[in-house]
Formats: C-alpha cells, structure tokens, sequence
C-alpha cells in the first residue's frame, strides 16, 4: 500500500483502519511517498505483490503514468483506498468512500480493466481532463482545499463561473468538427462519469466500453452559466441545448490558449491537444457491475 507522507492525523487514523482490515486475510506492507519519485523505489521493491494506492484520482494518474512509463501497467490489477478530495474515480467504479469500507470491497473485488486516455505530449488521464471554465475553478480550489477541503470545488466553481466569458476554440471528434454556437465555456473529454468531488460530468460515460465521452457547453453568458454550474451538479446540464454530447475514439481541440485539469492536475496553457483511448490498458479492484451495451451511439 502506498500512502502520502504528508497526511494528518486524521488520514492517517482512516489508513490504519484500513490495513487492519486488509491484514485479516493479507500480507500488507506500507510504504511512504513525499514525492513522485519514491514511487518508482517502491515499485522497484514491490515483487509480485498488488499495488494498493490510499489516495484520490491524483494518486491513481500518477502512478498509472509511472507503471506505464515502465512498461508494467499490464502486469496487474491496481487496488484503490479513496482518500482524495475528490475521489471521482472511485465513484465511478462502485469503491466505497469510507476506506475502510473500501479495504473489505477490495478483498471481494476483481480486476476490471479499464480504459487510458492519452494525449498527444505523453500524458495519460484515468478519469477526466476538462479545459476551460472547470480548469478555472480547479485553479482557484486549490488554494482553498487546505482551509475548507471539498467544498472548495463549489467555491472555485462559482468563483470562475463569475467571470468566465469562453474560449474560441476548435473540437473536433473522430475527425469530424462539431458546430458550436460560439466561444465553449467547458470542454470534457471523460472516462469516469464525474469531477469535484461528484458533479456529474459525464452521467452516461463507462471507463470500459472504449469510448471518450465529449461534454462541450457554450453556456458564456451569466444566466447560462449559472444554468450550466447549477445543472452540472446532478448531470441535467447534458439536456440544455448550449450543450453538446458526444462519443468518440479520438478528440482534438485547438484554438486560442485553454487551461487544462487532467484528473485534478492543472496543467499550464496550450493551444492544441489530443486525445486518444486506450481501450482495457490497465486494470483496477473493482464490484462486479451489470453488462452492458454500448454501440457508441449519441
């Protein structure tokens, strides 16, 4: 299990039940990451044995780059103790919140494979990369995560919904440029279904069905932003016609410059990126859910 050496008390109160948990029917050995390069010396001692993250989707983003860098994110299921602020990924994919909760899910669960995101610089998504106004609040959250926790996203949210006036950008989906009705307030390209903490971004996407779901509103001016933020909180927002859903394999979007937030990380400002799927590159401890179908339609 990898924890950050930097949790409090409190998080480190809810690891330890957890790894009580875990160690009923397991042999677990815990170890500390301060910075991203210790992970590379856990993995180099890890063996054969599972990789279990106590973290949030930046944990997971993190640590799914670095085994892919290594050529080894093939080689086994990870394990996910949600301990973000977010953890969005984990909703997605059925992980109780409470971690220890999720240790005994863990100990029933199998792999689910799911699908990567990967852009055209080298960089991976596990849940979802948003750009624009979202990118705007993730920024201004994250200097309030530490006094107010989640409600930061809220707070950031409307703290950029405030003042965002759009991005002039170009999206394109599998080769094919949608037609939007002016400049895009948010572009999503999704695998799991929501951000911040559970805003339901994407309420239909499924990170195993080999699709990208594409969320672009034009919702720029106040009351439609307002609309837009208040109707993103329970997934409503995709029935507004500033709106546009769609699926693809492939998704390019270019225009002027546009901040990025990929799994919660911001990342600085470019004027074009793509992104591709991945289709079962990696697999993760998951419930079993119910089969379903997806055509790619919509």
């Amino acid at each position: 299990m990898v924890t950050n050496a930097t949790a409090g008390s409190a998080e480190e109160t809810r690891v330890s039940a957890a790894v009580d948990r875990l160690r009923q029917s397991s042999d677990v050995r815990v170890d500390s990451c301060s910075q991203p390069e210790d992970l590379d010396r856990i993995l180099d001692g890890r063996g054969d044995r599972t990789l279990v993250l106590a973290g949030g989707d930046g944990s997971v983003h993190t640590a799914v780059a670095a085994l892919r860098r290594r050529g080894e994110l093939g080689a086994g299921p990870l394990g996910l103790l949600p301990l973000g602020t977010g953890n969005d990924l984990a909703r997605t994919l059925g992980i109780p919140l409470d971690p220890a909760d999720a240790a005994r899910t863990l100990l029933e669960s199998r792999p689910r494979p799911l699908d990567l995101l990967v852009d055209d610089s080298g960089g991976i998504v596990v849940n979802v990369v948003h750009l624009g106004v979202g990118a705007e609040a993730a920024e201004r959250a994250a200097a309030l995560k530490g006094g107010i926790g989640k409600a930061a996203y809220a707070v950031g949210g409307v703290l950029a919904g405030a003042t965002a006036t759009g991005w002039d950008l170009q999206v394109s989906v599998d080769g094919s440029r949608l037609e939007l009705d002016g400049p895009a307030l948010m572009v999503a390209v999704a695998n799991g279904r929501t951000i911040g903490g559970g805003a339901e971004l994407a309420p239909t996407a499924e990170p195993d069905d080999g699709w990208l779901d594409v969320v672009v509103a034009t919702s720029t001016g106040p009351l439609a932003r307002l609309g837009f933020g208040v109707a993103m909180r329970e997934g409503d927002h995709v029935d507004r016609d500033d709106v546009v859903v769609v699926r693809g394999r492939e998704v390019t979007v270019s225009g002027e410059p546009f901040p990025l937030n990929a799994d919660g990380e911001l990342q600085e400002a470019v004027r074009s990126r793509r992104w591709t799927v991945e289709p079962g590159a990696w697999s993760v401890l998951a419930p079993a859910v119910p089969a379903t179908s997806s055509d790619g339609s919509g």
